[in-house]
C-alpha cells in the first residue's frame, strides 16, 4: 500500500500511482512534498520546490519519522527548484540517519539545479543517485 503526503495544489496525480498505493502531503512555504510507499517497506518521497533553510527541517521529520518502518527510501528530486546549503545539510543527514537504520537511502535526479550543489560541495559520491525513481526502487531490491 502507498502512503502519499501531498501538499499544494496537485490535482492530477502526474505519476499515475495505481490504486496499490498509498499517499500523503505536505506543503510549507515554498515546497510540496508527497510521500507515498508504492510496496512494503519501500518509501517515496518527491520534493517539489525550494530546499532551503525554511523548508529542509519539513523533510527532515517526514523522512527521519519513517525510516524505522522502511527498507528502502527513494528522494525524487528533480522537482526542486533551488538547493541551499540547508538543503544539502538536510540530504546528508538524512543520509545518516539512513544509514544508522540500515535503510537505503537513493535519490532519483536528473536535473542540474540539484546535481551542480551536490558536485560542487564534494557530496555527490556520498548518495546512490539515479535518472529516476524506477531505477532507485530497482537498486534498492
Amino acid at each position: 500500500m502507498t502512503d502519499t503526503s501531498r501538499a499544494g495544489d496537485h490535482s492530477a496525480d502526474p505519476r499515475g500511482t495505481t490504486s496499490s498505493d498509498t499517499a500523503s502531503d505536505t506543503s510549507i512555504d515554498g515546497m510540496d512534498l508527497t510521500v507515498r510507499t508504492p510496496d512494503e517497506g519501500r518509501l517515496v518521497v518527491e520534493v517539489q520546490g525550494e530546499l532551503d533553510m525554511l523548508t529542509a527541517p519539513q523533510l527532515r521529520r517526514e523522512v527521519i519519522d519513517r525510516l524505522p518502518d522502511s527498507s528502502a527510501v527513494v528522494l525524487a528530486l528533480d522537482g526542486v527548484t533551488f538547493l541551499g546549503t540547508s538543503g544539502l545539510a538536510a540530504l546528508i543527514e538524512l543520509r545518516e540517519h539512513a544509514q544508522k537504520s540500515g535503510t537505503h537511502l537513493a535519490l532519483a535526479c536528473t536535473e542540474r539545479r540539484v546535481l551542480r550543489p551536490l558536485g560542487i560541495a564534494g557530496l555527490h559520491h556520498l548518495f546512490d543517485i539515479h535518472d529516476s525513481v524506477d531505477e532507485a526502487l530497482s537498486a534498492a531490491l
